[in-house]
């Protein structure tokens, strides 16, 4: 498989985008399909995110590498937070966002409708942990421990607010009496709500988790929802069927291409340290380690098929966090999730 050093990408940024990944160490035949690429029309699409995260590095490498030039596509990433991911998909500004099926299935109840193409992380990509020096004992029961804390995560309607509000319901635990409930519309702000004391506990994903650990922000995390639900579809991409049904061949190369990213990422951790120190350019090279390091371990990646039992978990958690009410239109795996453009089950 085709590699491009992502560490020089970054110092010659130039004459690299100039080139679509042509480094000087690069291998012998990176250059060509690039320069193929740029004999072609490309056409330009733009994927939303809601946060920019570890868990994204497939769709990263698949920028970063040319896997979408040489599929005949650009493809821009856009930070949107605030729900504005999905906003701006059904507003037709962007080709589909990276997130969760389920969140698609709240705006396909309200009306809307989107389907899933293809997973990307296939884990609860959230950790559970306790400003430094507060954590439970050893043994303690966490709905104890958690009753009467402020807890800081995500916007109301987010998938990491859903598996918080998902698993204080597992605890037996009201989100509105037993508990105090931070919801922030743009995550970023949650080390700062820990570090000013308005918090005990945060929900945070990568890589803020291993951030704040190296600021002494908080520990190890006291709960680890990627171990405890399972395989979940927690970051899909999730476009207009519409677009499914008309443009077929634009949603093949885009999943051709974000397989090969997903393929790469899920086989070469060096290759994901290199791209995460160039994606997240803050990071000590210390905290890139542990925080791969526990996204191999806790098998965040799991390929581009989408599995039954993966949206079907998402789709609870959103049930179960009051986020999603299909009771009406109920929503499933059949109605939103759509492999046939994915190359094989795993």
């Amino acid at each position: 498989m085709k590699k491009t050093s992502l560490l020089a990408l970054a110092t010659v940024s130039a004459l690299t985008l100039a080139a679509c990944g042509g480094a000087a160490d690069a291998d012998p035949g990176t250059a060509e399909p690039a320069a193929e690429a740029a004999s072609t029309e490309m056409t330009t699409i733009t994927v939303a995110e809601p946060v920019h995260g570890v868990g994204y590095l497939p769709l990263y490498a698949a920028q970063a590498e040319g896997f979408f030039a040489e599929e005949g596509l650009e493809v821009e990433v856009t930070t949107l937070t605030g729900g504005g991911h999905v906003n701006a998909t059904l507003a037709g500004e962007t080709f589909g966002f990276i997130g969760g099926p389920e969140s698609g299935a709240v705006a396909n109840v309200k009306g809307a409708d989107l389907v899933t193409i293809a997973n990307v992380v296939n884990r609860g990509n959230v950790y559970v942990v306790a400003a430094e020096g507060t954590e439970p004992a050893e043994g303690e029961d966490i709905g104890e421990y958690l009753t009467g804390k402020t807890i800081v995560g995500g916007r109301y309607g987010g998938t990491p607010n859903a598996i918080l509000r998902h698993i204080l319901a597992l605890e037996g635990l009201d989100p509105e009496s037993d508990v105090t409930l931070i919801e922030v519309e743009d995550s970023s702000a949650i080390p700062s709500v820990i570090a000013q004391g308005q918090a005990d506990v945060a929900v945070v994903a990568e890589p803020q988790l291993g951030l704040g650990m190296a600021e002494g922000l908080w520990g190890e995390p006291f709960l680890n929802p990627l171990q405890l639900l399972g395989p979940y579809a927690y970051s899909s991409i999730v476009v207009p069927r519409e677009t499914v049904e008309n443009d077929p061949d634009l949603v093949q190369a885009f999943v051709t291409a974000l397989e090969q990213g997903q393929e790469l990422i899920e086989s070469d951790p060096e290759y994901a340290a290199e791209l995460t120190a160039v994606e997240f350019p803050t990071m000590d090279p210390e905290v890139i380690d542990s925080t791969l390091a526990r996204a191999y371990a806790d098998e965040l990646w799991g390929g581009t098929h989408l599995t039954e039992e993966a949206v079907e978990t998402a789709l609870e958690v959103a049930r179960s966090g009051n986020i999603l009410d299909d009771s009406g239109t109920p929503q499933s795996f059949d109605q939103i999730a759509d492999n046939q453009f994915v190359s094989s089950a795993p």
